[in-house]
């Protein structure tokens, strides 16, 4: 049996003139299709291509990424540090000018230490200055003073019966220089005689004070004898105002039988307690508290 080979003439339409409609939309498609694989060949390997350097460039930026994290996590302990040795600069800086300034007060309070204690030292050499010029003022005048008394002592004993005491000197008015009549107060013209020559002594001299005490017998109540002793005492006072002494320094006491100068009862002792003593006491030497009784 014969094979039959195709007719393609009939089935594809070919004529004798060239290739069949058939065959040229099938040459078209094919030709397409081998384009469109050609191009998307080339497509998918240039998105293969992209896609790596898409990848390569990603794994760059990611590097690139961490770089900057470390470079920003570097840069920030650095900025880090950088605060931190700032501050401890701060805290040198401010112990430099507190300590700066501890020491300027210390020095500062050093000099006026200094300066004190100078000022207290020169206080000090003025204030011994001061003193010993002050001693040697009181030793002059104490000087000065005990010779004046010494005088006064010299010249009124001259007179009446005087003796030197601490506090200056002390006349005693006796029976035998100023004598009073039993219970009288009364001068006499001879005892205002003697009276007017003391005044006239002391009027000589100044700074100095006048106590005047009396005393009487041992006749008579102690009240009553006190009373007397204190008319005796004024008596005399009276009389050296009226001479010229100043009253203001001039003070009286009445010690009436107290203080007898003989003891005794006889008319002899009476008399001589029957007295009124005068005491000069000087005021330009401090002798501290007067006694009552020169």
């Amino acid at each position: 049996m014969v094979r039959r080979k195709p007719n393609f003439e009939v089935s594809t339409g070919r004529t004798n003139s060239g290739a069949s409609p058939y065959k040229k939309v099938m040459g078209a498609i094919l030709l397409l299709a081998l384009v469109a694989g050609i191009f998307i060949y080339r497509g998918c390997g240039q998105l293969s291509a992209l896609e790596r350097q898409n990848v390569q460039v990603t794994e760059t930026l990611m590097k690139v990424v961490q770089r900057l994290e470390q470079v920003e996590e570097k840069s920030g302990q650095a900025l880090d540090r950088a605060q931190e040795a700032a501050r401890s600069a701060l805290e040198a800086a401010r112990g430099r000018d507190a300590a700066d300034s501890a020491r300027r007060k210390a020095e500062r309070d050093r000099a006026e230490a200094r300066r004190k204690a100078e000022a207290a030292q020169e206080e000090t050499r003025a204030a011994q200055e001061e003193a010993r010029t002050a001693r040697e003022e009181a030793e002059r005048i104490r000087a000065e003073r005990e010779r004046e008394l010494n005088r006064l002592h010299k010249v009124l004993s001259g007179i009446v019966e005087t003796r030197r005491t601490a506090l200056g000197v002390v006349m005693n008015l006796g029976s035998e220089a100023v004598e009073f009549d039993f219970d009288k107060a009364t001068l006499r013209p001879e005892n205002r005689e003697l009276l007017s020559r003391i005044a006239g002594v002391l009027l000589t001299s100044k700074r100095y004070r006048v106590q005047i005490h009396g005393h009487t017998d041992d006749i008579g109540s102690s009240e009553y004898n006190e009373r007397l002793s204190e008319r005796r005492a004024d008596a005399v006072r009276n009389y050296l105002v009226d001479a010229g002494i100043d009253p203001g320094i001039i003070s009286i006491k009445g010690h009436g039988k107290a203080n007898p100068l003989v003891p005794g009862t006889t008319a002899q002792a009476r008399a001589k307690n029957r007295r009124v003593e005068i005491g000069i006491i000087d005021t330009a030497i401090s002798y501290g508290p007067v006694a009552s009784e020169p």
